[in-house]
């Protein structure tokens, strides 16, 4: 078999997941592939060495690669996105002066209800520096989206400050912010280091939110129809053998390494059982689906949840919300996804977009060659998104 390279490129994040056990376990070399890993600093140099064609694929936020298609780039690369790689798994969290003051006010801190945490977040009246990983993430739209529809107006209530994940903790410690949005491990990294206390997991405000992407140029792509294939086939694949649960040890043990997170295992295995130590008195809270890698509902690539993305880009940017949309969904290419991973078993929807927020539980729909399952997707405030189309 014809042995390819590629370079990947990831943020030392626990959702780095798939790409980490596809080199790792072996599924990559099953594919006759060799992966290349590289760590980033920031989110902003991991969209750059991707753009600019020092590695070929990424461990990406959502947003990036349609913030690359909707935006005037002046002739930079198109991104497209390949597959999901994560559904979920970040954390809010605020500093121990504002948790004190919410717990004085009545807040339980109970990590499952949005809209008791919006509305306690609104009661206090004082304005809030929210440090997320980058402006064009998934943690910026729900926060928003959040607490928007809890009253609050960004800009004047609160501010979105980007802190790559790692410096976070100490930007918590230097009061330079208020709150933070963060994935794991690096909520549980604040909380013990910056005394934070966790407030929410994202699933309590969009409960199947796309988070990160498994990315590539457009051109790449293009020219490299069987190495993306085997790439596709190795991260797909690792993706379902990290949803056995006897599997989620040696995740963490293989994620605890010094070349990959560098953190206690233990730490790591908070996030892939969902069990959040929320503040330094060890108080857990267990919250089920708060990180997934395999399904339907991650692993497609939803042309419906790229308009989500690209409508609130699109008006946060003054771009116009209707070719936005349409440039999109050209760029969440289910096409590939259908062609490389049916052979596989992959579940695969009659229709490549839905509507968003509909389902309080699982449902059982018709899929291309058998039935598949739909899981519960439900925004915090009952929202439902009709992409239209």
């Amino acid at each position: 078999m014809t042995q390819y390279c590629v370079k990947a490129g990831y943020m030392p994040l626990v959702d780095a997941a798939p790409l980490i056990v596809a080199k790792e376990l072996g599924f990559a070399n099953e594919e006759g592939l060799r992966l290349d890993l590289q760590p980033a600093p920031s989110w902003s140099t991991l969209r750059d060495r991707l753009l600019f064609g020092q590695i070929q694929a990424a461990h990406m936020l959502a947003p990036v690669p349609i913030a690359s298609a909707i935006q005037d780039n002046s002739g930079l690369p198109k991104l497209v996105v390949l597959s999901g790689l994560s559904s979920n798994g970040n954390v809010f969290g605020v500093s121990k002066k504002l948790r004190t003051r919410l717990r004085a006010n009545g807040l339980l801190f109970d990590f499952e209800n949005a809209k008791l945490a919006g509305d306690a977040l609104a009661d206090l009246h004082v304005p809030l520096k929210i440090g997320v990983p980058f402006a064009l993430s998934m943690h910026a739209e729900l926060v928003t989206f959040w607490l928007t529809k809890s009253g609050l107006q960004q800009g004047q209530d609160f501010q979105i400050i980007a802190v790559p994940p790692p410096l976070m903790a100490q930007a918590m410690q230097d009061g330079i912010l208020d709150a933070f949005c963060v994935g794991e491990p690096w909520g549980s990294v604040t909380v013990a280091t910056a005394d934070a206390g966790l407030m929410l997991p994202s699933v309590a405000i969009w409960s199947n939110a796309p988070e990160k992407v498994l990315s590539a140029r457009d051109g790449w792509v293009g020219e490299n129809p069987e190495c993306v294939k085997r790439l596709m086939r190795a991260v797909w694949r690792a993706g379902e053998w990290l949803a056995n649960p006897d599997h989620l040890t040696t995740t963490s043990e293989v994620l605890a390494r010094s070349e990959y997170l560098g953190i206690p295992a233990e730490t790591i295995d908070c996030a892939l059982w969902g069990r959040m130590i929320i503040n330094q008195n060890n108080d857990i809270r267990t919250t089920p689906n708060f990180l997934k890698f395999n399904g339907v509902d991650t692993c497609f690539p939803w042309k419906s949840r790229a308009s989500w993305i690209a409508e609130r880009l699109a008006n946060r940017l003054n771009l116009d919300p209707t070719a936005s949309i349409a440039k999109s969904r050209e760029i969440y290419r289910s096409d590939l996804y259908r062609e490389n991973l049916g052979a596989l078993g992959a579940d695969l929807p009659l229709s490549s977009s839905k509507i968003e927020g509909a389902l309080d539980g699982p449902v059982e729909v018709s899929g291309v060659s058998k039935s598949l399952i739909l899981n519960q997707d439900q925004f915090f405030d009952g929202t439902i998104y009709d992409p239209g189309q």
